[in-house]
């Protein structure tokens, strides 16, 4: 039912000028399901308080609630025709009305980790494009329909959730900036391993996946054991676990969203710019024990933000994995995915923050993972795991560590009808528990590391492997020089021909 009701709503929203691709699609149906799971989330706190002999204080006011102004129900528990709102007289409550209303929450709050203060972001940020009160109407029925009462349901629904955000991530070349390919974060989730009490943080963390996976492993790790989750387990895992940062409206809607339908009911979600934010002045009561995190790569920042790191770069990921590093608890551990010419390129930036993550940090392990990864993102990347605290490289007579590398070869081209999935990343988080040696890994003394000139992390596979290193800007350049020259030719000769061939029809 779940799933019909799903695509229906795509079905009305194509019909839709204001919506045309899977990011309005996702947004518009978003903040419809927040609002629906808002109403049973105090449906259900009225119910627990008259139980304990208590009156519930509502968030909304009577007439802005689901039950209002959206689904208002007759006796016979079906929709009031008479009452609910449709056309035009729908569109104008919900743009005139409820939205002001909503996003007026934001300056009520007490404090960014509260609901009413996530309500006022979300309906702030983003903006009704259903101009039709009659398809918003058939939406809203459709909508009404979804429950989020039980586990079973939210877990379909999660699913169903999740399968739109992958649909985003493969429309259009931005798609990276809202879609982790789920295996990779569950291989990344179960290489840091965390554990219930700790801290777990994504200052880019776009639709939530990583948090939500995280979620996800610890709660199934717990109900494997015999003793299960305590409630001092589920409070801890609810309130006091997730925490995450996001700087687009979109994404930021959708990690509410979809940390709730994981069943978090209260994400720690908060809407900024993470690198707004001064490496100088985080304290230790703001760090975390694990970092999981796929910042986006290729965009650049203005020299204002770069003010606030040690090294400076226009490069949205490096100054990200800065912040990473400094976020870091003594001890903690982290997961990271970054462009793979991060290993080896000479900027100065580059050589910098290398020499900063292996003094800082011990990095242990290196995922080179293959193209088309990431769908439509048009680069290689690789995954640091490090923990912070203790050097990589060690000088003077210590025992020297070792970074173990893996090259994830799945044995087929990646794409939209054949992404990665669990069983590629098997033979990985197997091998990852004893660094083992085998075709595709490899272990490089760091003592090897500290001797190479910019401390140049790219390391050729020495059981036949393609090298992770990434050919010259020049040598590109010569190549497509070549290969223009080549097609000139081929059209030389075309023209020549043609020019030949209507000379003997003359």
């Amino acid at each position: 039912m779940f799933e019909q009701a799903f695509r229906n709503i795509d079905d009305i929203l194509r019909k839709e000028s204001g919506c045309t691709t899977e990011l309005d699609y996702t947004e518009q149906t978003s903040w419809l399901l927040f609002l629906k799971y808002l109403d049973g989330l105090e449906q259900d706190k009225a119910t627990e308080a008259a139980l304990d002999g208590k009156k519930y204080a509502h968030i909304l006011d009577k007439p802005y609630r689901w039950e209002s102004w959206a689904a208002p129900k007759g006796k016979d528990g079906k929709l009031d025709h008479n009452t609910a709102l449709t056309g035009d007289d729908l569109r104008d409550f919900v743009n005139q009305k409820l939205f002001p209303y909503l996003h007026g929450f934001k300056q009520k709050a007490s404090g960014p980790d509260t609901i009413e203060y996530k309500i006022g972001e979300i309906f702030g940020e983003i903006k009704n494009k259903i101009s039709s009160g009659y398809n918003l109407r058939e939406i809203i029925d459709h909508i009404d329909e979804l429950r989020f009462r039980s586990q079973t349901e939210k877990h379909e629904l999660s699913h169903l959730y999740e399968a739109k955000i992958k649909n985003m991530g493969n429309a259009g070349r931005n798609g990276g900036e809202y879609y982790t390919p789920r295996a990779l974060i569950r291989a990344m989730v179960q290489v840091v391993n965390p554990k219930i009490g700790e801290r777990i943080y994504d200052g880019a963390c776009g639709s939530a996946g990583f948090l939500c996976e995280a979620f996800d492993y610890l709660r199934s790790r717990s109900l494997s054991n015999a003793e299960g989750l305590t409630t001092k387990d589920l409070t801890t895992l609810q309130t006091r676990t997730f925490y995450g940062k996001e700087k687009k409206s979109l994404a930021y809607v959708m990690a509410i969203m979809n940390m709730i339908l994981h069943g978090i009911d209260a994400p720690n979600i908060v809407h900024t710019n993470t690198l707004t934010e001064n490496l100088a002045d985080i304290q230790e009561k703001d760090r975390y024990d694990v970092v999981l995190a796929n910042p986006p790569f290729g965009g650049k920042e203005r020299k204002e933000v770069q003010q606030n790191f040690p090294i400076r770069t226009g490069e949205t990921a490096f100054l990200f994995l800065q912040h990473f590093i400094k976020m870091l608890k003594a001890g903690g551990r982290g997961g990271v995915v970054i462009k793979n010419t991060f290993l080896s390129n000479t900027d100065n930036a580059s050589v910098s923050l290398r020499k900063l993550l292996l003094e800082s940090c011990n990095l242990h392990t290196v995922l080179d993972c293959p193209g088309g990864t990431f769908q439509g993102a048009g680069v290689k990347t690789v995954v640091l795991f490090f923990d912070k605290g203790a050097p990589t490289l060690r000088h003077g007579s210590g025992q020297a560590r070792k970074v173990w590398y893996y090259q994830l070869d799945p044995g087929r081209n990646l794409g939209k009808t054949n992404p990665l999935n669990d069983a590629d990343l098997a033979e990985f988080v197997k091998l990852q528990k004893t660094f083992a040696d085998s075709p595709k890994s490899w272990s490089v003394d760091t003592h090897a590391l500290s001797e190479v000139e910019g401390f140049d992390l790219s390391v050729k596979n020495p059981n036949g492997g393609e090298a992770i290193t990434h050919r010259s800007p020049q040598a590109i350049m010569d190549e497509i020089a070549a290969l223009d020259a080549k097609s000139a030719e081929v059209l030389g000769n075309i023209r020549h021909a043609l020019s030949l061939s209507n000379g003997a029809l003359l």
